[in-house]
């Protein structure tokens, strides 16, 4: 691959980032629990830098689920661009509906479960994704606009989809949290992907946000 059209973050960048995601990720939690009344624990961010072709066989070892895993997707516009993802395990969205509400007796084959257990991941999806993303953005001195949040459903070996509109040569920068329910054993994955576009523009303001503390 051309080292030239693969720009990369350094270890200083990496770290810096790691912390903005720390703050983003925290803030979006405090946000859901607001919202819904539900405390989430998350791991440290992780970044990595990889291909974007190497996308799909990542969310692979990533989620380890042969089964058909929900996706909130939401993607987002500006000098910060990308996708946000919330990955639940297959049986994962179920079990988020009846924490929810666990007063009600869903038949979960039926239509109308499907679409409560639709409505209760894109509204978690909206709020994580979004105030996370809005507050990265927030730090980093740029606003981002947002598309509305999907539900996708499939197997990995579907998660192809997802980089259908970029180019595999390009790089993209995943960072990931892993987050639990603390009171459910319901878990999954927050992810965050931004595209060989951004990183020239991302690489500059990580800098401008260290130089303001300094």
């Amino acid at each position: 691959m051309n080292q030239a059209a693969s720009p990369n973050l350094s270890e200083d960048e990496k770290d810096i980032l790691q912390e903005i995601m720390n703050i983003a990720f925290g803030n979006a939690t405090a946000d859901l629990a607001e919202v819904v009344d539900i405390y989430v624990m998350l791991s440290i961010p992780n970044i990595q830098v990889i291909g974007i072709g190497e996308l799909p066989s990542y969310l692979k070892d990533t989620i380890k689920d042969d089964g058909e895993s929900s996706i909130v997707e939401q993607k987002f516009w500006g000098n910060f661009k990308g996708s946000g993802l919330l990955v639940f395990p297959s049986g994962s969205g179920k079990d988020l509906l009846a924490f929810l509400d666990d007063k009600a007796d869903y038949t979960y084959e039926s239509n109308a479960a499907a679409t409560l257990e639709k409505g209760g991941l894109l509204e978690i999806g909206n709020i994580l994704i979004g105030a996370c993303v809005g507050k990265v953005s927030e730090l980093l001195g740029t606003f981002v606009t947002y598309s509305p949040p999907q539900v996708l459903q499939g197997k990995a070996s579907d998660y192809n989809y997802l980089i259908e509109h970029f180019d595999p040569q390009q790089t993209a920068i995943v960072m990931k949290t892993i987050f639990t329910f603390k009171e459910k054993d319901i878990n999954g994955f927050l992810l965050i992907l931004t595209n060989h576009e951004s990183i020239d523009w991302l690489q500059k303001a990580l800098h401008e946000f260290m130089d303001s503390y300094e």
